[in-house]
This record gives structure tokens, sequence and C-alpha cells, in this order.
């Protein structure tokens, strides 16, 4: 509700017919002795009408004033102003579901930027949040102090066995499509250029790759394997060239796979800034699916699954959690999904 410097206490209290004494106490969190339906009506016109100074305790309203939220928390060093595109899309995912329930997405905040007191703000007694969904990886740390505070967790795109529900992407089926495409195109050198290093999605996606190679009998060679702290279209052009660096050598892969679209349309520009051309001399693919890779020029050929579909599942299965100490986990993995862009081609000819 917008805020009305208009309004005090003492209209509040004449509009309701009360006096400004009982206003005062219940907007202060005030039980004790006062009638359940006159504290509720006292709430609910105080927020209608936009009364909301500094002090007043929101988490003493009843919860016919207090709108049931889900909270979301991003991975350092993530923000909300310099989103990743993908989170961006899986939060619109669990928007969609929360809107369809009558509740509210609300962003506490970035892991980095959360501690112990600012978490026991959004969570006081009486808060209203379902639960949160963590978008990316966290440290373990991080994850106990929060489940110390609030237990109805689930994490998108990470998997803490035991601690948290979980919601994956299906990597090696994603790899596997893939290679299979740039092998029915004739390539038979491959190369890796990937991001986030450190993160255990980077590492499953590249030892999906790796696998997928294997069973069409391509070894990746460990010049060709390349990765970079960060994973966004600076790093792909940045990776790109590094590995233009090799092209005059006669293994010299014509096909690369990225850790992202994001990482694939910056290596698109990279390989082009170094004279080879995409897809006549190498191919580009991405081990994901975002609108970035969709709407590039050229259309990304990618594989992985729908960013929104992961942020709806979780937003689901966070409104099923109870929380309990004996409530079991779950590892939900969604199927992936391929699609042939613009950024693939036939091998060139040797």
């Amino acid at each position: 509700m917008p805020r009305n410097a208009k309004v005090s206490q003492t209209q509040l209290a004449k509009e309701l017919n009360v006096s400004q004494a009982l206003v005062s106490l219940v907007l202060n969190g005030r039980k004790a002795g006062i009638n359940a339906e006159t504290y509720e009506r006292i709430w609910d016109h105080a927020v209608k009408r936009g009364y909301r100074p500094k002090g007043m305790h929101l988490g003493s309203s009843p919860a016919v004033v207090q709108p049931r939220q889900i909270g979301f928390i991003l991975r350092a060093p993530l923000r909300l102003h310099t989103p990743s595109v993908y989170f961006g899309h899986v939060q619109h995912g669990l928007h969609t579901v929360a809107e369809a329930r009558g509740m509210a997405s609300t962003f506490l905040g970035a892991e980095d930027e959360l501690d112990v007191e600012k978490l026991h703000r959004f969570f006081h007694p009486g808060h209203s949040f379902q639960g949160v969904v963590l978008l990316g990886e966290v440290s373990r740390g991080f994850l106990e102090q929060l489940r110390k505070i609030e237990r109805r967790i689930v994490a998108v795109s990470a998997r803490y066995p035991g601690l948290c529900h979980s919601v994956l992407g299906n990597e090696p089926q994603a790899l596997e499509e893939l290679v299979r495409h740039l092998r029915g195109l004739g390539h038979s050198r491959f190369g890796w250029l990937g991001g986030n290093l450190g993160l255990g999605r980077h590492e499953a996606r590249l030892e999906a790759y790796r696998t997928a190679l294997q069973t069409v009998g391509v070894e990746l060679l460990p010049r060709y394997s390349i990765t970079l702290d960060q994973a966004d279209r600076a790093e792909g052009f940045e990776a790109a060239l590094a590995a233009a660096s090799h092209a005059k050598r006669r293994d010299f892969p014509t096909a690369w796979v990225c850790y992202n679209s994001m990482m694939a349309a910056g290596a698109i520009k990279g390989f082009s800034h170094a004279g080879l051309a995409v897809p006549k001399a190498v191919s580009v693919c991405g081990a994901d699916v975002s609108r970035a890779g969709l709407e590039n020029k050229p259309r990304i050929t990618c594989a992985g699954t729908s960013p929104e579909k992961l942020g709806e599942a979780a937003a689901r299965l966070l409104l099923n959690s109870t929380g309990e100490p004996d409530e079991p986990f779950n590892d939900l993995m969604l199927p992936s999904q391929f699609i042939a862009g613009e950024s693939t081609g036939p091998a060139p000819a040797e």
C-alpha cells in the first residue's frame, strides 16, 4: 500500500469510532485484553488507508492484512539490479506460480548481503513468508544459518542432499543432445568454453559433456577446455580469443560447446574477431536455454531446461513443504529441450 502522510492515528480512531489510545496499542502489537475482531478491524483499516510510519509492527498484524509471500535469495555475487538473465527468468516462473496462488514473490537480498540479524528481521514471529527459494549455489555455511531460522527451502540449479529441496535441469540429457547434433553435422574435434569456475553447476555440465563425448569416441583435450571465473558475454569473448590462439593447429576443434548461451553469444563475437566465421569455420552452442540465446544474431543452438519452468517447479515444491523435522527432501530434475539455431553448421572440409 502507498504511504499517506496525511493519515494520523487520531483520524484512524475517528473513522473507526474507537479511541486513539486503542489504535496506538494495536499498531504497536498489543493484543492482551483487546477483542480479536477489533484488533483485526483496526489493522485492516490502517493498512488500507496507507498508514505505515516507521515503527509500525507489521509482524503483529493479523494474517488477513498480510499477503503471503515467497522469499527468494540470489547467490553471491549476483545483485537484483544486475541480475543473471538466466535467474531473471527463473524468478519470473517463481512469480507466476506465486501470483496464481494470491501471493507475492519478495526479494530478500543476495547471499553476501544477508547476515543473521537481517534474516531475523524478515522471519520475525508472525511473518508471512511461506519459505525461501535460493537462486543458484550458496555456501553451505549460509544455508545452515538460514535453516536455523526457516526450514522451508528450495534450491534452484544447486543440490544440498539432506539439507533442503532442490530443482535441477537434466544436464546429461542437454549435453548429449548437443554432442549428438554436432556429430550429426560431421564434427569430430570438440572444445569447451566454461564459466563460473568452482560452482557445482559448471562441474556438472563439464562432466556431462565429457561423458557425452566418450559415448561417441571423442576425447576433450586439456588445451581446448578453457574455463573462466564468471560466465557472461565478456568471458565468452575472452575465452574464444584464447582458444583462437591455437587455430593453426591440426587438432583445433571445429565445434565448441559453451557453459551457457551468454558465453556462447560472446564467443561468437570473439571467434569472428579472430577471423573464424561462425558457423562456417567453427560451430558454437550453449548448454542452457535462455532468451539471450534465442534473441541473439545469429540465433544460438542450445539445449537445457527452461528457467521459467525451474522457477515454477520451485514455487510448487516450496508451497507443499511443511518444514517439519521429519519432512523428506525432494530433488526434482526437469527434462531438457534442444533448440537448433544458426550458430552451428556442417564441419568444414579438411
